[in-house]
């Protein structure tokens, strides 16, 4: 893989991580454009790279919200900051339980079936048309809100499907305010993300040997940057109910992935 190729996938997933448009879905369709030749345990390394990028930039973008909830959670109380830990974690339990038990299954998918990618990708559009037409509201996320968003970002596991416009969108479609929506979306995924990446290195399966540093650290440059934009600006376009442009988006892309696998 080339630094211009660790760039731009980097861009890539910087922006798709908090778009409603697939990270996972459009990092199979670059590594497939750019035809990735790097060894699995190279590529598997760049991705975790890429991810803890974003999750990095998500701390960044809600540092305040952050410093905020450590500080409930050290009143030792069951103030407002506890109980979103424990929503938090409630949204958890299904992607955990899903990863834990069809891991190798999952991972099949990720074979550059880009058929199926796209797919996945107009099923977001679906998802992200029907949320755009929901009324705004001021109901927070409730205990069963929480498990059902939570579903849905296992579902979101399948490449194509996005986290973010998956649990944005049951979110909204729940009735939850939107802004509150976004937030719990972006919060939700850290834990998971850094579970993830511990999982992965305690496993062994991430090789370092002739692994080229400089590629590594311009994707995860790359995804930073543009994962802290993405998250600021998809906090404002899910408040001013702009998810449709992104349906269409999703639409476009899906069906011309579909058409590429079949040229």
């Amino acid at each position: 893989m080339s630094s211009w190729d660790a760039i731009l996938l980097g861009i890539i997933q910087g922006f798709t991580e908090f778009l409603p448009v697939s990270s996972s879905g459009h990092l199979e369709l670059g590594k497939a454009i750019l035809g990735d030749t790097s060894v699995p345990e190279e590529s598997l390394l760049f991705t975790v790279v890429l991810h803890f990028a974003t999750a990095l930039s998500t701390i960044v973008v809600f540092r305040k919200d952050i410093v905020t909830i450590i500080g409930g959670l050290l009143q030792f109380k069951w103030n407002e900051e506890t109980q979103f830990v424990f929503k938090i974690g409630i949204s958890m339990l299904p992607a955990a339980i899903i990863g834990l038990l069809f891991e190798e299954q999952l991972e099949a998918l990720f074979g550059g079936d880009v058929a199926f990618v796209g797919a996945m990708l107009i099923i977001t559009a679906i998802l992200l048309f029907l949320a755009d037409r929901s009324r705004n509201t001021g109901k927070p996320v409730t205990y069963f809100d929480a498990f059902i968003i939570g579903v849905s970002q296992a579902v979101a596991m399948l490449p194509g499907i996005s986290r973010s416009g998956a649990t944005i969108s049951t979110s909204v479609l729940l009735g939850n305010d939107k802004g509150k929506a976004a937030r719990f979306s972006f919060l939700m995924v850290v834990p998971l993300i850094f579970g993830k990446i511990a999982k992965d290195i305690l496993s062994g399966d991430l090789s370092t040997e002739s692994t080229n540093f400089t590629v590594l650290s311009l994707g995860f440059i790359a995804a930073f940057i543009c994962g802290l934009i993405a998250c600021t600006w998809m906090i404002s376009l899910v408040k001013k109910s702009k998810l449709r442009y992104f349906s269409i988006y999703c639409i476009i892309v899906g069906l011309l992935a579909i058409i590429l696998s079949f040229v």
